[in-house]
């Protein structure tokens, strides 16, 4: 598969409903075993099952929105155990797993996949024109 925004994000960004700079963003490391994304369909948080969440980041700090490019400073996944993690899925951190929406699906970046050994793991944005993503 190649790194994608989901459909539906990129409707929610359009009507307004998602906000980059002002919305709670996080990341989650994601082992794809039993979860095939779907750019068209999948919505929220809960199509992947907690059993494929390897690891959650916290909430995006330093965000920008110029020229309609996403970037944050860069962010670490701290103590990370479990399944081997062959992508990383960005999202609306709402609380509830239900109305967390699915932002971007990344799976072939550097690093990418990560076997968890019980440390840290640190994902470092692109530094090129197109940062996290270019809508």
């Amino acid at each position: 598969m190649a790194n994608f925004l989901y459909d539906l994000a990129r409707e929610a960004f359009l009507d307004g409903n998602l906000s980059w700079g002002t919305d709670d963003i996080r990341a989650v490391l994601v082992d794809t075993d039993t979860y095939t994304a779907n750019q068209a369909t999948d919505d929220f948080l809960d199509v992947i099952g907690a059993g494929n969440r390897v690891a959650v980041s916290g909430a995006f700090t330093g965000k920008s929105v110029t020229a309609g490019v996403a970037d944050a400073a860069d962010i670490t996944f701290t103590t990370v155990s479990g399944d081997v993690s062959e992508a990383l899925v960005i999202y609306h951190h709402t609380g509830t797993d239900g109305t967390s929406e699915l932002i971007a699906y990344i799976d072939t970046a550097s690093g990418l996949p990560v076997t968890p050994g019980g440390g840290d793991v640190n994902i470092t944005w692109d530094d090129g024109a197109n940062k996290i993503f270019k809508l």
